[in-house]
């Protein structure tokens, strides 16, 4: 890991522990909650996006197989969280590599449908409950409350603090992830998949590899929201939230894992400030942040912002500099003007 990354991983250390003093409202630390819930599925998608230049909108459905994996096998079957949250992720993993290998051969738009098909599957799969376990558009409760070392998760600050640590491990990992030899034939195959092949890149393999980390993480994320709000039901895994996680990572920039949990947090904030809006209007407002952002910011707000105002400056400290009394207007390296 460079010396860049450490330093900003203890910055944002440094930062979660201070935020409870200032925000220790239960509501406030809810928002964060689910800040740091959809920053675990963001980070995962762009890395597939971003590093490995796929597109999928599908994040949404492994999001779903991971809540109600959780949720059934616990409420239903009486299991105990732990065990539920791993049987639910190695099934999403193993459905995500039978998903992933005829869809992956795809590109493009042809590679979005396909994978915002298994999303609405999945989303009907629930909502119709065939099976009898997923209880319907109603749902269905009584899914316990994770423990740590003994200790309930049974209120906002004890969710915060685990929710956001996973988030860390998982950036530590994915942050020296993209700076090893698996990260650059990752970022290969995104410069173009006919040269990668060209080099030796096993390109099929490592755009199944990426696909599957990024599903066992939304995996990762539906078991947790599972165990935090104790009741599941079709409604929060619809097509909107694919196109909402998609937005978050485009917003911090798609090739930026701390844009993408800069980004998550920023639109998460915002759609929980403006709740009534959104709740209307939230496919409009994502799809003109996406039109936006990738016109003026394609590298991200964030890093695209930062751009245009370090050469606004720029441009404005070049103006007053030749508007200085006794400054030249000439080249400097014009031996006419020398002369």
């Amino acid at each position: 890991m460079s010396k860049k990354n450490l330093i900003g991983l203890i910055v944002l250390i440094a930062f979660l522990l201070v935020i409870p003093r200032f925000f220790g409202n239960p509501y406030y630390l809810g928002v964060l909650v689910w800040s740091g819930l959809y920053s675990l599925i963001c980070m995962g998608l762009s890395l597939f996006m971003g590093y490995c230049g796929q597109i999928s909108l599908g994040q949404a459905g492994f999001y779903a197989l991971g809540a109600y994996g959780s949720g059934i096998l616990t409420a239903r079957f009486g299991f105990e969280p732990w065990p539920a949250l791993a049987v639910a992720l190695v099934a999403c993993v193993i459905l995500a590599l039978g998903v992933g290998l005829p869809t992956l051969r795809l590109k493009g738009h042809y590679l979005a449908m396909a994978t915002l098909g298994f999303g609405v599957i999945i989303y009907v799969v629930a909502d119709a409950d065939p099976f009898g376990l997923t209880g319907g558009p109603s749902g269905f409760s009584g899914i316990p409350k994770l423990s740590v070392f003994g200790l309930a998760l049974n209120d906002e600050l004890r969710w915060y603090y685990f929710v956001w640590a996973t988030v860390l491990i998982f950036l530590f990992f994915l942050l020296n992830l993209v700076n090893s030899r698996v990260g650059r034939a990752l970022r290969s195959i995104h410069g173009g998949e006919t040269a990668a092949k060209a080099m030796g890149v096993n390109v099929a393999k490592y755009k199944t590899q990426a696909f599957l980390l990024s599903a066992a993480m939304a995996s990762v994320a539906g078991s947790f929201y599972a165990h935090y709000v104790g009741f599941v039901n079709p409604e929060p895994f619809n097509l909107e939230l694919s196109i909402h996680l998609v937005t978050m990572v485009v917003i911090g920039g798609v090739t930026n894992l701390w844009g993408a949990i800069a980004g998550t947090v920023l639109l998460t904030v915002l759609t929980e400030g403006f709740r009534t809006f959104f709740k209307e209007y939230r496919l409009l407002f994502d799809g003109l942040i996406l039109v936006v952002i990738m016109l003026l910011f394609a590298e991200g707000l964030f890093l695209g912002a930062a751009k245009k105002v370090a050469a606004l400056v720029a441009r404005a400290s070049c103006l007053r500099s030749r508007r200085r009394p006794g400054a030249s207007t000439h080249s400097t390296g014009n031996p006419e003007a020398a002369s």
